[in-house]
């Protein structure tokens, strides 16, 4: 079952100044540009061909899409810009800002998403790629970065939220049992604290497998420092997203991306996740991310079915 993602607008419905600003940086005009499908973004995201043969992968947006998301791509400018050489990301070729429209021009990756519902030799690859991203040094360049356990503080407080204002239809396993799972969420924050960079938005549409199987994160605005785990257990919880039966238990008692984690910790930072998830998928969605509430919904419902199967005594 795949997401609904937000619609986006095309290389075509760039403005002229725009779309010469980038062929000034690629170098070549271009000769094709193929639009890529995923996330929750309304601008564009196309693959690009140069009339010199050249590839790019390009996404731009304005504040008239939504008001939020020009800041959000010169974030990821940045942090991509300063990744180490040996994270598995695409490379920033070069940025477009004119104030208003923002353009990230990156390398291109050969490759495609997860299959959906995932399978295991792409989910062990992803979780490899992870691994390597948690034993890489911080930057000097990414010491700004800000702490993973400051950034979900008020995110991981939303069963406080909630126990004032239940959303309709909220499931009555939640009602019951909010005390503990605010005190889970709350203690979960400690959980978060680390010295990784952590990607923090690890799903299948932030993933490209490349032909040896190999995966490539996208999207890094919301790089942090933090636990060298978090990253894993999100994309986990997308598997289950996906296919609520997968044996995820197994893979976090026997991938090494997961040995410092403890089943309490596990515990306490998927009370947190669901506490984000359930509070927000309940709002209005934002301009031009039609969407993305109902995707938050149903990643609020994957982590309770998890959580309610780990915390059965409850």
């Amino acid at each position: 079952m795949q997401s609904a993602w937000s619609p986006r607008i095309s290389w075509a419905d760039l403005p002229g100044h725009v779309q010469s600003g980038i062929e000034q940086i690629l170098g070549s005009p271009v000769a094709q540009a193929t639009g890529q499908q995923g996330g929750f973004s309304p601008g564009t995201a196309d693959r690009i061909l140069t009339v010199s043969g050249g590839r790019a992968f390009v996404k731009a947006v304005s504040p008239r899409l939504n008001e939020h998301s020009p800041a959000i791509h010169r974030k990821e400018a940045a942090v991509t810009a300063a990744l180490p050489a040996g994270v598995p990301a695409p490379s920033l070729i070069g940025t477009f800002d004119d104030g208003e429209w923002v353009a990230l021009i990156l390398s291109d990756v050969e490759g495609r998403h997860p299959h959906l519902p995932w399978r295991t030799a792409e989910l062990t690859s992803v979780l490899d790629a992870l691994l390597e991203l948690s034993r890489t040094p911080v930057p000097p360049a990414l010491g700004h970065l800000p702490p993973l356990e400051h950034e979900l503080a008020d995110a991981f407080e939303g069963w406080k939220r909630i126990g004032t204002d239940p959303p309709e239809g909220c499931d009555p396993w939640i009602l019951t049992n909010l005390e503990a799972l605010g005190q889970l969420a709350e203690a979960g924050l400690q959980d978060l604290a680390g010295t990784s960079i952590v990607h923090t938005d690890v799903r299948s549409d932030n993933i490209l497998m490349t032909a040896r199987n190999r995966a490539v994160l996208v999207d890094w605005p919301w790089a942090c420092i933090g636990s060298p785990w978090i990253d894993g257990l999100t994309a986990l919880l997308n598997v289950r997203v996906y296919d609520p039966g997968f044996d995820v238990e197994s893979v976090l008692r026997s991938h090494q991306v997961f040995a410092p984690a403890t089943a309490d910790g596990i515990n306490r930072v998927l009370s947190g996740l669901g506490a984000y998830f359930t509070d927000a998928g309940r709002q209005p969605p934002p301009p031009g991310l039609p969407t993305v509430r109902a995707f938050q919904r149903r990643q609020g419902e994957a982590v309770i079915l998890w959580l309610r199967q780990r915390l059965s005594h409850l």
